[in-house]
């Protein structure tokens, strides 16, 4: 059974768990402190003696317990395959994925970068036999996976994809765009498209003219774009350890989305402009519906292996545990022999 964890990235959420955990038993520790200085031990005994020990233990236990189920779910656990099948379209795609810095922006989260690959990962799951391929872009493009069927491999690559330097941050997406149109490896135009994933920070690179020039050929340009068009966000970089933001000429560098240019490439490539922003668009479903419609030929059907996301066993046993805790108390139950009995023989008393 082969295992895979689509989100690796949330991993990073089990140091909250660590540190709840640590709060949860400096909090009972000084709970017990307080006690026996304010009450001492013979009397502290006597004050919680209508508490059960276990219960107030087992609390932090379920708590621990939930976060570490959300953890889990959070991580998009995956075994098992199932099988469906889809149209072959025999389509021809380009990702262009815009690698500079300013794309680490953190106004989508992770931030831009993580997001943009993510959006390529979900339209791997689509895919019916078309073949695709990377093209990176910061500074000079570079075609990072040649088209091919082979989607683990663009998987494994974009996994290894990263940041590339830049003067400012911005991109040369004009750039990427004819790399990626002379990368096609045939003459035959049609059934291509370029998919550009990106911020919009572009460098004087004539990307509208890029897409022009695409469009000539048969190869639609479709633009997606990723980051807060009105706020924006600072670029954070790293320094001596510690987080800082990237500065030019003095001054903090904050990025926004270019809706405008993004909008305008897409329509001199004859394709279409998804403005994604800070929102988590489904682009496997608008490639499915619109892209690969608009360029796709029918090639008959195609069996695609899928495997099955399983956080729902996580994230269910996690709601039960939270749920529990909620509901359980942490007063002992009363028996209720000991209470007859002494009610019992204060009547008693009475009469006598």
């Amino acid at each position: 059974m082969e295992l895979q964890f689509n989100n690796l990235d949330n991993l990073f959420w089990i140091w909250a768990v660590l540190a709840a955990a640590i709060l949860l038993l400096i909090a009972a520790r000084l709970r017990q402190r307080s006690l026996q200085k304010f009450a001492g031990n013979r009397f502290a005994r006597r004050l919680t003696e209508t508490t059960s020990d276990s219960r107030r233990r087992l609390r932090p236990i379920l708590i621990i317990a939930t976060l570490l189920l959300i953890v889990a779910g959070l991580i998009d656990p995956r075994w098992g395959v199932r099988y469906q099948e889809l149209q072959r379209r025999g389509i021809d795609v380009f990702f262009v994925l815009d690698t500079s810095r300013s794309m680490l922006a953190e106004d989508v989260k992770p931030d831009r970068l993580d997001r943009a690959k993510q959006y390529i990962e979900d339209v791997l799951e689509t895919l019916g036999g078309d073949r695709v391929g990377l093209v990176t872009v910061a500074g000079d493009p570079s075609v990072t996976v040649p088209l091919t069927l082979d989607y683990s491999a663009m998987r494994l690559a974009l996994d290894e994809t990263g940041i590339s330097s830049g003067r400012r941050g911005g991109s040369l997406i004009g750039d990427g765009i004819r790399e990626a149109t002379d990368a096609f490896a045939d003459e035959l135009e049609d059934h291509k498209a370029i998919i550009v994933l990106s911020d919009g920070d572009d460098m004087d690179s004539y990307p509208i003219e890029a897409a022009a020039a695409a469009a000539k050929r048969g190869i639609r340009v479709y633009t997606v774009g990723i980051g807060n068009a009105m706020d924006g966000a600072r670029i954070p970089v790293m320094s001596d350890g510690q987080k800082t933001w990237l500065t030019y000429q003095g001054e903090q560098v904050w990025s926004k989305l270019q809706p405008e240019l993004l909008q305008d490439i897409a329509t001199a490539g004859n394709g279409l402009y998804i403005p994604a922003g800070t929102s988590n668009a489904d682009l496997a479903d608008i490639y499915d519906e619109t892209i690969a419609p608009g360029v796709g030929r029918d090639l008959g059907i195609a069996q695609v292996e899928r495997h099955i996301p399983r956080y729902r066993w996580f994230i269910l046993p996690a709601i039960i545990l939270l749920l529990t805790d909620s509901f359980m108390g942490q007063r002992r139950k009363r028996r209720m022999a000991p209470i007859r009995a002494a009610s019992s023989n204060a009547v008693m008393g009475v009469a006598a």
